[in-house]
């Protein structure tokens, strides 16, 4: 019998097919659990599928469009019957292709498209993930939800208010399933995620903006998919039973501090140099 923190959980991962959610369901399948790949891109869900196998764990890549209430119902119900059972929801589906950032703009010049597609995906998608998965935990009185969110859900920013508002609403949402469902097994918690990008992700990022971001982190370098992995199956295991109804964060500080901090670090530095 494995020994793995995970071992024989089932676990699905909704935009499993590529990033953060790929980086999710392999570590997930590397502590044990059964992983169910679902992204609205079969191929890559079906690549990432097969990719877990190499862990010695079952896996099943489903096709599913989070916003569409049939879609996922059926996607759940083909879990079960593949499984019996789920015992982890990981919701990291999200919309945020080049086209999609173009539209989902300022209030003033925001396309109404993109706001309906973020919310659609974003929040959306985790409440009905949520809604037939829970229905299904709830047979063996024991499960974990968790929640992707960012920092931008807490934060005021020059763009993206689509994106902003839904992942501030997966904020509240773990709170209330906790409130709702706590009793009867079922764990939510979300991880407001700092920036963590896939190394073939930095080159569609300008250099400058990446210095940006990265000075005012409070750690050296910015974060990692693993990184962020981790903190997700943690959070999927019974190390974390005593946590439910919160936000973990994890983006290495950049939340943290006044937004003042860069530019005073620089003044002291300096003020240093200067014999001040």
């Amino acid at each position: 019998m494995s020994t793995a923190r995970l071992a024989e959980r089932v676990a699905i991962v909704t935009g499993g097919g590529n990033g953060l959610g790929a980086e999710c369901a392999r570590v997930l399948a590397s502590q044990g659990a059964h992983v169910v790949v679902v992204d609205i891109d079969s191929d890559a869900a079906r690549e990432v599928a097969v990719s877990v196998t190499a862990s010695g764990v079952q896996s099943l890549a489903v096709a599913c469009d989070v916003s569409s209430e049939e879609q996922v119902k059926d996607m759940v119900e083909q879990v079960k019957s593949r499984f019996g059972r789920i015992d982890i929801l990981h919701n990291n589906a999200a919309v945020l292709s080049v086209d999609q950032r173009q539209r989902d703009r300022d209030i003033c010049n925001l396309d109404m498209q993109a706001w309906d597609r973020a919310i659609a995906v974003n929040l959306r998608g985790a409440v009905l993930c949520s809604k037939y998965a829970i229905a299904v935990m709830l047979e063996r009185k024991a499960g974990s939800v968790i929640f992707a969110t960012s920092g931008l859900g807490m934060q005021g920013d020059m763009s993206l208010t689509g994106y902003a508002c839904s992942k501030a609403a997966l904020m509240m949402l773990p709170r209330s399933i906790a409130a709702q469902y706590g009793k009867q097994g079922i764990r939510a918690n979300a991880v407001q995620i700092g920036l963590a990008p896939a190394d073939n992700a930095h080159g569609s990022m300008p250099p400058e903006l990446l210095d940006i971001i990265r000075d005012n982190h409070l750690t050296p370098e910015l974060g990692t998919p693993r990184q962020i992995a981790d903190v997700v199956a943690f959070l999927a295991s019974d190390e974390s039973s005593f946590i439910t109804g919160t936000t973990l964060v994890a983006d290495g500080g950049f939340s943290s501090h006044t937004p003042s901090l860069v530019a005073m670090r620089a003044l002291f530095e300096k003020m240093g140099r200067s014999g001040m």
